[in-house]
């Protein structure tokens, strides 16, 4: 079982909601860096999407940082080495296939993501270094803290579908789609994921 919810609607004047989800694993315990976006029935507000993270992949300590970046469609996403040696970053993902051969230390490089979808990066020179950008189209977004919670604010009411994405989530493409109605109060829940690997 990839997923266990139950979202209870909550009535309420207010104009928006809130969804707060706070993501487990089988075991219990919580599971950071799992993405979660929304999109209402009633579509997506226009005009751009912009997030208060920022738009940045650095690589520091031969590590990227953060191990998990949600961007809009369009964003144009730097990658500064910080370290003291190169790097050869590389994706080979279906949404963005991209190389910056060896780098330096203080030199950045940019790239363009057009298309939404899970991009996996690596480094050709640090085996170890992984991470993931995840690349959406609603404003409505969110990643898990250390302590599994996520919260979701300015929901309009309504039905909508949430989706949960986790690097090591064991489902199609690494992510669970479940339909929700929204209201205009707060709706709370625990999401249990099967990973593929746990603790």
């Amino acid at each position: 079982m990839a997923l266990l919810v139950g979202l209870a609607a909550m009535t309420s004047p207010c104009v928006a909601g809130t969804l707060d989800l706070r993501v487990v694993d089988s075991a219990g315990k919580p599971v950071p860096d799992a993405v979660v976006t929304v999109v209402p029935a009633v579509g997506i507000p226009s005009g751009p999407i912009s997030f208060p993270w920022g738009t940045t992949m650095a690589q520091e300590n031969i590590n990227f940082q953060p191990h998990v970046l949600i961007v809009p469609v369009g964003a144009t996403i730097r990658f500064p080495n910080h370290d003291t040696v190169r790097h050869h970053i590389y994706s080979f993902s279906k949404p963005a296939k991209f190389e910056f051969k060896l780098f330096g230390k203080d030199e950045t490089r940019s790239y363009r993501f057009t298309t939404p979808g899970a991009v996996a990066l690596g480094c050709n020179i640090h085996d170890k270094m992984s991470a993931f950008i995840k690349v959406v189209s609603t404003p409505y977004a969110g990643k898990s803290a250390a302590n599994g919670s996520v919260r979701i604010t300015n929901l309009p009411e309504g039905a909508a579908q949430v989706t949960v994405w986790h690097p090591e989530l064991r489902a199609k493409d690494n992510e669970m789609v479940l339909p929700i109605r929204a209201t205009s109060g707060s709706v709370s829940q625990t999401v249990t994921l099967a990973l593929r690997r746990s603790g």
